[in-house]
């Protein structure tokens, strides 16, 4: 199983980024998918999820800022993340649960939120 992210980088605040995660290695139609964050000193939390079906949850600091979704023909997941603030600023990662005993996350890709 392979977690690749990629689309961070480095934004002013109110901008707008557009994460991918690249998966391989598993049947990814098959599984719900997450993406999870991780600022400076703090400890990882749940930004954002989808299901096999598409239905779509959010974290309260993303709910209407960010949209989440999946192309299963491209094996890809997205999180397209609008008026960006400083507070945004973290390594995010996409995590797949395949079962009980085995949870794959990828290395991640830095969102930096500065003027």
């Amino acid at each position: 199983v392979q977690l690749v992210e990629s689309g961070g980088g480095l934004v002013q605040p109110g901008g707008s980024l557009r994460l991918s995660c690249a998966a391989s290695g598993f049947t990814f139609a098959s599984y719900a998918m997450y993406w999870y964050r991780q600022a400076p000193g703090k400890e990882r939390e749940l930004v954002a999820s989808i299901t096999t079906f598409g239905d779509r949850k959010y974290a309260d600091f993303m709910e209407g800022r960010g949209t989440i979704s999946r192309d299963n023909y491209k094996n890809t997941m997205y999180l397209e993340m609008n008026n960006l603030k400083f507070e945004d600023t973290a390594m995010y990662y996409c995590n797949a649960v395949l079962d009980s005993f085995n949870t794959y996350w990828g290395k991640g890709t830095l969102v930096t939120v500065s003027s």
